[in-house]
């Protein structure tokens, strides 16, 4: 079946469908039914491609993600293709797991494809965004380049959130301090750990950095053991991200230590399982829902065709204060560790 079929059935002509089918808010709803009904009947099933160059222009957009196992980006992910849908438009997703080779092809893949805009989330390296440059199509870069030509950048300030977390573990009166990094040193990670060790020396606490295996739950265990058999024995935790934290609770939990009784956490993005695991996870919010709608504002022409004007984007952190962190216990001792200087 085609779009021919579908429109014979309805009873429209086939812009008509099209405009169903793309999520168009002009049709009214007694027609969108009699269109959709057809649709069902018929099992039509829309060719994306012909949809991608209906009019003569693409309307899918092209996301290249970090790493989709983290909720993190795959919370941004689907706020994306939500937006997307509204302004009836596709995406095509690739994720790059952190692999450079991976981020590349993904690139070289979805440009192939005549995508209208490209969203890519990994840090990138030169010889690629020079390649964005000269595809002449709107790109979004979050936390990975600067703004300019068709360049929308969208910038995160993690500094600012690391020393908001120090700040109130530091008024509660913690001064032997750990952090828990992330296994790959990328741009943003390395902004939160460069400020843990800045914040920690110009206050005059003892800090450590313990670097796990593997990002996520597993990851945050296997760091959280590790710190625990280093003897130097925090008063709280920090952690790169909410997913390594969970997993720093779980270990915690495992091992008989009391949180926030014994010894504070804290995570890093506030994705959905930190309000819900127990403790609830201190953290600081990065507004996920938002980043996809800018994304797709940048990447999409507004009502009158006219593509958007690329700009640098600034997202200022907020602190989200839960059940994992409370004052130091009143039996910690603050004393000389050597392991302190261990980066």
């Amino acid at each position: 079946m085609n779009l021919e079929d579908v429109a014979k059935r309805a009873g429209v002509g086939t812009a008509t469908v099209s405009r169903v089918l793309n999520g168009h808010p002009s049709v009214k709803s007694s027609t969108r039914a009699r269109v959709l009904r057809a649709v069902e009947e018929l099992k039509y099933k829309p060719n994306l491609h012909a949809r991608t160059l209906a009019g003569g222009r693409s309307r899918v957009l092209g996301i290249v993600m970090a790493n989709l196992y983290n909720p993190f980006f795959a919370d941004i992910y689907d706020s994306i293709e939500r937006h997307a849908r509204q302004c009836g438009y596709e995406t095509l997703l690739a994720n790059s797991s952190h692999d450079v080779k991976l981020l590349k092809a993904s690139v070289h893949r979805l440009l192939g494809q005549q995508v209208a805009g490209l969203g890519v989330f990994p840090e990138m390296e030169p010889a690629i965004l020079e390649e964005l440059r000269e595809a002449r199509i709107p790109v979004v870069l979050f936390d990975a380049g600067a703004a300019g030509g068709n360049f929308t950048a969208i910038d995160f300030d993690h500094r600012k959130g690391m020393r908001m977390l120090l700040d109130l573990l530091l008024a509660l009166g913690h001064r032997r301090l750990a952090y828990i990094a992330a296994p790959l040193a990328v741009q943003p990670t390395e902004e939160r750990r460069l400020e843990f060790l800045e914040t920690t020396a110009r206050h005059g606490a003892e800090s450590l950095v313990v670097t796990p295996p593997d990002d996520g739950f597993a990851g945050g265990r296997a760091a959280a053991r590790e710190l625990l058999r280093s003897g130097f024995a925090p008063t709280a935790i920090l952690c790169v991200n909410d997913w390594i934290g969970v997993g720093v609770l779980r270990e915690l939990r495992n091992q008989g230590i009391s949180v926030p009784g014994d010894m504070s956490v804290t995570g890093f993005d506030n994705i959905t399982i930190s309000e819900f695991c127990c403790p609830s996870l201190t953290t600081i919010h990065i507004p996920r829902t938002e980043i996809g709608r800018l994304v797709v504002a940048a990447l999409v022409p507004d009502a009158s065709g006219a593509p958007s004007r690329p700009r640098r984007i600034f997202l200022d952190p907020e602190l989200v204060v839960r059940e994992s962190t409370g004052k130091a216990p009143a039996h910690a001792e603050r004393r000389p560790d050597p392991l302190s200087a261990r980066v």
